[in-house]
């Protein structure tokens, strides 16, 4: 029988994780059923406890449930521990591992796919949110100049910042100081996307040369891109993240790291 894996998540039908891992195991040879499950947006915990007593090895965790997923989890690794958020689960008898692969995920791509330095950069992170607290902490790792983040409700990025430890170079800005610094690169993770909404970000933000970078994907030139590309940056969506945070938890999962070039270039050429 094979080793059964889903993405959940709400909304989830537009997710192509299970393209990637079916390439995935296609590549390996591993024998797995990857799917997407729905879940009510006040049901993931009884979600979870279905799919996972359905004989199920793991899930993804997507947008809005990484929180939660990280609260129900039995014990967490490091990764999903820096930011209170998990997107990978193990399950291993009467155990819920909870991991975190997004930051591995946005870190790979940006520097190994887009060709964009992080050490030494000046990044801002926008919104405060289980997808920002899911890369933070590989955000800081990877030394940058400094890392700002920012978000609509200003006490919500710096309660995480004092959470994370406030230091010298990874703090809190309101919407109305931006205006007055600039970013080599800006990345969105709020969810704002999803509903064509413009999160409060100011062209005047962006550097020469910046990267203006869209966690999500598969929406087009989104409000926030379209400013960007406006004010001269370079745009990408997180079709490469979730690419690489995918390879990540097959790792995790199979023992097996598969390639990730050959399933990036594939969904390029077939948007939908």
């Amino acid at each position: 029988m094979s080793d059964r894996y889903a993405v959940i998540g709400n909304p989830v039908a537009h997710s192509r994780s299970p393209e990637i891992h079916a390439a995935f195991a296609r590549e390996t040879g591993d024998d797995i059923r990857y799917e997407r499950v729905l879940a009510p947006a006040d049901g993931f915990a009884q979600t979870l406890r279905a799919f996972r007593e359905g004989g199920a090895s793991g899930a993804n965790v997507t947008v809005p449930f990484k929180l939660e997923a990280f609260a129900l989890a039995t014990e967490c690794t490091m990764r999903a521990s820096s930011g209170k958020s998990a997107n990978t689960l193990i399950f291993d008898g009467n155990k819920i591992i909870g991991d975190n692969t997004d930051g591995v995920g946005l870190c790979r791509d940006i520097e190994q796919n887009l060709h964009q330095p992080l050490r030494g950069a000046r990044i801002l992170l926008v919104g405060a949110g289980g997808a920002a607290r899911g890369v933070t902490a590989a955000l800081l790792a990877s030394q940058p100049e400094s890392l700002v983040i920012t978000n609509r409700t200003h006490s919500k990025a710096t309660a995480f910042v004092e959470e994370c430890g406030e230091s010298r170079n990874f703090f809190a800005i309101g919407a109305d100081g931006l205006s007055a610094r600039q970013f080599d690169i800006v990345i969105n993770a709020t969810s704002a996307s999803l509903t064509a909404h413009m999160p409060e970000v100011p062209a005047a933000c962006f550097a020469d040369n910046a990267l203006a970078y869209e966690m999500m994907y598969g929406k087009g030139m989104t409000p926030f891109l379209t400013l960007a590309a406006g004010a001269g940056a370079r745009t990408a969506d997180g079709l490469g993240m979730l690419v690489e945070q995918a390879a990540e938890a097959f790792f995790v999962w199979r023992g097996v790291r598969p390639s990730t070039g050959p399933v990036i270039a594939q969904l390029q050429r077939s948007p939908t």
